[in-house]
């Protein structure tokens, strides 16, 4: 059977699966109501946690670990908000909450922008201008470098940028993407992080840097600070530092780790949905795949089944297993992390 046949049956039985759990239960047919309250009970969770922390009654370890949990609950409704599966008639609402989403998650890119970059990616996934995945550390070798950048779109995103646009120009030349496709696509991954994404980084640049400071200067006794209105500014958005960036900077370590090592890089057969992606749910990534909604227990699904809610995909998600590993889709390729995501064996020389 080729790869278009199985991917047609896999959808086939996946989407008769979900037809079958919301004849079964019908308050899943309900997707805006339901969105819309897990959002709002996210925002208020996040909210009260954070309340809870400022006036010393939770933990700080707590609020990040719980504020992480539900960040990663947003970006699954960002994702789905992505694909218009919430109030696609009601703009205002619609754009309301993609805009909510973002302000609680502002290390990530800008949404809308997004949006044009994830459906490229659904398009070419694996190949050398999927620029979204790209952006995230798939395709690199491991190593110390893509282990620290793995969660930095911005400076991590700048050490990237080269490679990742030069092989761009390459597929220009090899008649494998239009030029003006390139132009857009390296355009919009620029403009993607302006001008929240950039703010939102430096401003944890500046406090990891002051953190790192002030431990020199208690181990080697030296005198080393900024300038006293950069303090000033780090002690004005001491709440929000930790109420939302670090624990987003948890959640988007753990997001990008699991997805740029679920997804296939280079050697993707282009159009063939089976290689894209792998089911990646050994034990020992469950406290990753905690903070970002056990993205690699489901997402495989979506690449097959693209318009349906996150909530559907993980109560049906033993079945839809069952009909991916039935069809050949891999689980726990642990070589992924060997071959640099390829697919494939490699040589030594990745080009």
């Amino acid at each position: 059977m080729k790869h278009q046949e199985k991917s047609r049956q896999i959808r086939r039985e996946i989407n008769q699966s979900y037809h079958e759990l919301k004849e079964e239960y019908p308050l899943l047919k309900k997707q805006d109501s339901i969105g819309f309250s897990i959002f709002l009970f996210s925002i208020i969770v996040i909210l009260a946690v954070s309340f809870g922390w400022y006036k010393d009654i939770v933990p700080t370890w707590l609020m990040i670990v719980m504020n992480a949990f539900f960040m990663g609950i947003l970006h699954e409704i960002e994702h789905d908000l992505i694909h218009w599966l919430y109030f696609k008639k009601q703009k205002t609402i619609h754009h309301f909450m993609l805009l909510s989403v973002w302000v609680l998650r502002p290390l990530t890119i800008n949404p809308w922008i997004r949006r044009t970059l994830h459906y490229h990616h659904h398009k070419f996934s694996g190949t050398l201008h999927d620029v979204e995945e790209r952006g995230v550390t798939n395709g690199e070798r491991w190593s110390i470098k893509r282990l620290f950048t793995t969660a930095d779109l911005v400076l991590g995103g700048l050490f990237r940028v080269h490679r990742m646009f030069h092989d761009m120009d390459k597929e220009v030349k090899n008649g494998n993407l239009k030029e003006e496709t390139s132009t857009a696509l390296k355009r919009t991954a620029f403009l993607s992080l302006l001008p929240l994404t950039i703010f939102a980084h430096l401003i944890l640049y500046f406090f990891f840097a002051d953190l790192l400071l002030s431990w020199g200067n208690a181990r080697f006794m030296t005198d080393f600070s900024f300038p006293p209105y950069i303090v000033n500014v780090l002690k004005s958005l001491n709440v929000m530092i930790y109420t939302i960036l670090i624990p987003n900077l948890l959640r988007q370590f753990c997001l990008h780790f699991i997805t740029s090592n679920m997804h296939y890089f280079g050697d993707v057969e282009e159009g063939n949905v089976i290689e894209q992606t792998q089911v990646l749910n050994i034990w020992w990534t469950f406290p990753m795949q905690v903070f970002c909604f056990f993205f690699g227990w489901t997402h495989s699904i979506h690449h097959f089944v693209v318009n349906e809610t996150f909530y559907v995909r993980h109560i049906g998600r033993k079945q839809a297993q069952g009909i991916l590993k039935k069809y050949g889709v891999r689980f726990n390729d642990l070589g992924t992390f060997r071959r640099a995501n390829r697919f494939r064996e490699f040589s030594n020389k990745i080009n």
